[in-house]
């Protein structure tokens, strides 16, 4: 974003609401005080930003969002630009679904609360529901936080002893699941999918830690979503949204990247 707003002349602003939807609700309201030419958004909560949405659109500043989008429906949005992540939901689950051999139970370490994680879970459980050997026995919050998640995974580990498989929503929730599962010993026994594409997963997935993921792309996120201010800005009117096709990740493809290390 900072390289394609610069490029054209554009001072780009960046803050982090840090997983606090108060917080990034008062960023808003000072971006507005600040009469900014747009605001780019990647919502803490996919319904509660509305609000905010919708004080920008009062104050005549157009408003995108890019990654995660908004659920609110009263909120305008000029331009969503993010990752298919429906499809990439399908694609985790038919990594599940080959890494399990159409058997066992499965569980979701879940971020429900912005809209990208509830397309990636709405993808994954269609895929599993029409694996009939396949069965999901647990669907619990992680907040897409390395910590809360490993927590998450050793109840899920503790309920479920046969557990088969976990699907983990994003790269911070499969580490904190990889280390529950290797401190309760049951590496090998459970095939963790996650979503996402850091440099740290791309190494699990070589090491066999993690089996596969979809993997996003940011900066084609960062660079499509200003140039849609550009256009608008020009006058133009740029697309209501645009989806970039994820791809699934694998232990072949890790063994011949030459950037995992």
């Amino acid at each position: 974003m900072k390289a394609e707003g610069e490029k054209n002349g554009y001072e780009v602003l960046i803050t982090s609401g840090g997983m606090d939807p108060a917080r990034q609700k008062d960023q808003v309201k000072d971006f507005i005080i600040k009469k900014v030419s747009a605001i780019i958004l990647c919502p803490c909560d996919a319904r509660s930003i509305g609000t905010s949405i919708i004080e920008a659109n009062e104050a005549g500043i157009p408003v995108f969002t890019a990654d995660t989008g908004c659920l609110d429906p009263k909120a305008k949005i000029v331009t969503h630009v993010a990752t298919d992540n429906y499809l990439g939901g399908k694609q985790a689950g038919q990594a599940m679904v080959e890494a399990l051999r159409g058997k066992g139970t499965v569980a979701i370490i879940d971020h429900p609360e912005v809209e990208s994680v509830i397309l990636r879970t709405k993808g994954f459980r269609e895929v599993l529901n029409d694996a009939k050997g396949l069965k999901i026995v647990a669907d619990l919050p992680g907040g897409a936080e390395r910590d809360k998640s490993y927590k998450t995974a050793q109840d899920i580990l503790e309920k479920n002893p046969d557990l088969a498989g976990i699907f983990c929503i994003n790269d911070p929730t499969a580490f904190g699941a990889v280390a529950a599962v290797e401190k309760a010993g049951r590496q090998g026994k459970i095939k963790i999918v996650s979503f996402d594409g850091m440099p740290e997963a791309k190494k699990a997935i070589k090491d066999g830690k993690i089996f596969a993921e979809p993997i996003q792309y940011p900066d084609k996120i960062g660079t499509i979503t200003v140039q849609s201010i550009e256009k608008y800005l020009a006058g133009e009117k740029p697309e209501a949204k645009i989806l970039i096709p994820s791809a699934l990740y694998t232990k072949e493809m890790a063994d011949k990247d030459d950037s995992v290390k």
